[in-house]
């Protein structure tokens, strides 16, 4: 009878199905939810191909949950693990199921194990990190496979000298001193208050591998010159090589051209269309890389035809010129954060549904604040048609600024390391973005915060990115360099005097705030500018200040950006609330007053 008992409660056991990953995990309880935060789980956190202008077939997703510890700076590999970790959501956020700081003290270690495709025998393998918060070392089974410096750029490890056959051991180590060091880190804190949010460490964006050939494609540069009806397009690959480079509009070839990797290849395009908010035509790419007639690798890309400068109309005022024609640029400064996610957004309708309502309101930029965002959200705004400004993350020191056109401000003095640091996280930035043809103009400093060597910074952008406006210090110390003389004015809209050189543009007005019940980070001790009690009001207000841009407009503002779109932690002067489940303001009313602003630049650049 025993003997039966026990081999009945084996068979139970042994039926019983396998407890699901989502089951083994949720969100932590944070203080504020999206209308995504429910929809997430392990098996389905970002499955989505994260490089829309690289893409290759194969691939293997990383994301979804691994072991996570906290340790201090001097401790080894963990020989135990804390728990689990949604990746790739910060552990400070509620949708990494940890919502933990961790502070410059300690550091963050991630472990996973992983299997090769028995396909993929012979190629490389890549590992792929979309984003890491702040400096990242990377071992394969126990030897150490590569590291990285910087909090926004992709980053890739060949990791084939490290593998063996079956189960693979993954383990990451990320440091991130947030506020306690020189890295540019945006609005990130260890002690969050007002305009300043929580602190962000670690893996934030998808993780990935894929196999590629031992001579491959490493990257595209791709440029459009609308005047000339082709793209240039250069391949860098590990290995020299033919490339063949066809694009397509729909099913229709387009363009075709061949050349050599490291070369700029130049691509007629046939019956041109070019891109733009009101049409944000792209064209897609197909990239081969070829020795003695065969592939070696192949890759899929996209572009947009336009074109972007300043110069001046026909009454002498520099404006912003897209496709030749003047356009008056205007957006929202976006901040990028998520109540659940923090840097990360809970999933990509979300990432999406951000520009959907930013176009719907009647803008056609919007001013990515000092932070980066995942590729993914550039691909939106390509395919939307947004504007977008590109801002390099803020670091080093707060500013010290005079507010006055007339007077040269003292720059900071970073220390060689920082400045190196900086540098380098610049150029990477410029770089690995710079294909998305919705990013208009480069902003490398906000408000004089770590600005130094601004003249040294422009000429490091326009080197790497000759296609596009410098905007060099929105509302900063100008030095007179750059393409864009950028005053910030709370709340009312203004411009400085019109400038020779450069075109006068309004970097940051508005924040007009509304508490929303129910919808805000904190229940009481909510901020803004200027704080409103009801929507009718709040809409008042917005569209009272988007008529003071009238006639600076006529006088020669090229460009404005109101503050922002969405509440942010305890700021509450977006024109969303932070969980994005209430516009504030008569979407009618804001859509019709923003778009009322654009053909004055036409009118008032005519005879």
């Amino acid at each position: 009878m025993r003997r039966s008992i026990v081999r009945l409660a084996l068979c139970l056991i042994a039926a019983t199905p396998a407890v699901p990953a989502w089951a083994q995990w949720a969100p932590a309880k944070g203080r504020l939810e999206t209308k995504w935060t429910s929809e997430v789980r392990p098996e389905n956190a970002w499955k989505e191909y994260p490089r829309p202008q690289l893409v290759r077939d194969e691939w293997t997703n990383l994301n979804g949950l691994w072991d996570f510890s906290i340790r201090p700076r001097d401790e080894g590999v963990p020989s135990s693990w804390d728990g689990k970790i949604l990746v790739p959501f910060c552990v400070e956020s509620a949708l990494s199921g940890v919502m933990k700081p961790v502070g410059p003290d300690k550091v963050l270690w991630y472990s996973r194990s992983f299997t090769i495709p028995d396909s993929w025998k012979g190629r490389h393998v890549l590992l792929n990190f979309g984003a890491v918060d702040w400096e990242t070392a990377v071992t394969i089974n126990g030897k150490p496979a590569g590291s990285h410096r910087g909090g926004y750029d992709p980053f890739s490890i060949d990791i084939t000298p490290f593998l063996k056959p079956g189960e693979n051991a993954l383990v990451v180590r990320v440091w991130d001193p947030t506020d306690k060091g020189f890295q540019p880190r945006g609005k990130q804190v260890l002690k969050p208050e007002g305009i300043w949010y929580t602190a962000v460490t670690g893996i934030w964006q998808t993780v990935w591998l894929e196999p590629v050939a031992e001579d491959h494609i490493r990257a595209l540069r791709i440029v459009p010159h609308l005047d000339r009806s082709n793209f240039s397009v250069t391949v860098q690959g590990e290995g020299e090589g033919s490339v063949k480079v066809e694009v397509r509009d729909g099913d229709r070839v387009v363009g075709r051209a061949v050349g050599r990797t490291g070369r700029s290849i130049n691509v007629p395009i046939v019956e041109p269309k070019p891109w733009s908010p009101s049409s944000p035509h792209l064209y897609d790419l197909s990239v081969t890389l070829l020795h003695e007639g065969k592939a070696l690798d192949k890759v899929s890309s996209y572009a947009g035809l336009r074109k972007v400068e300043i110069k001046h109309d026909a009454k002498g005022i520099l404006r912003l010129f897209l496709n030749n024609e003047p356009l008056f640029q205007y957006g929202p400064l976006d901040q990028g954060w998520w109540p659940d996610g923090l840097y990360t957004a809970p999933t990509d309708e979300a990432l999406k549904y951000d520009i959907e309502v930013t176009k719907q309101l009647g803008f056609n930029m919007a001013r990515k604040h000092v932070k980066l965002e995942p590729d993914r959200w550039y691909y939106w705004c390509d395919k939307l048609g947004l504007l977008v400004w590109q801002d390099m993350p803020s670091g080093d020191s707060g500013p010290e600024w005079i507010r006055d056109v007339d007077k040269r401000s003292p720059e900071l003095r970073r220390s060689a390391e920082s400045a190196l640091n900086y540098d380098a996280e610049l150029s990477e930035v410029i770089v690995d973005f710079g294909n998305h043809p919705s990013i208009v103009a480069w902003v490398p400093f906000n408000e004089a915060w770590g600005q130094f060597d601004t003249p040294g910074a422009v000429a490091r952008i326009r080197r790497l990115d000759p296609s596009r406006p410098v905007n060099a210090a929105s509302g900063g110390n100008f030095q007179g360099v750059g393409d864009i003389l950028d005053v910030h004015s709370y709340p009312d809209p203004a411009m400085s005097r019109l400038d020779r050189y450069m075109a006068v543009v309004c970097g940051e007005f508005g924040g007009l705030g509304l508490p929303v019940e129910g919808h805000t980070w904190l229940d009481k001790g909510n901020w803004g500018y200027r704080s409103f009690k009801t929507p009718e009001d709040l809409t008042a207000a917005y569209t009272q200040k988007v008529g003071l841009l009238h006639p600076l407009i006529r006088k020669g503002l090229a460009a404005a950006v109101y503050t922002q779109t969405t509440d942010v932690e305890v700021e509450v002067n977006g024109l969303m609330t932070y969980d994005r489940k209430v516009i504030k303001m008569d979407k009618s009313a804001v859509s019709e007053a923003n778009r009322a602003l654009y053909p004055l630049a036409a009118e008032s650049a005519e005879k």
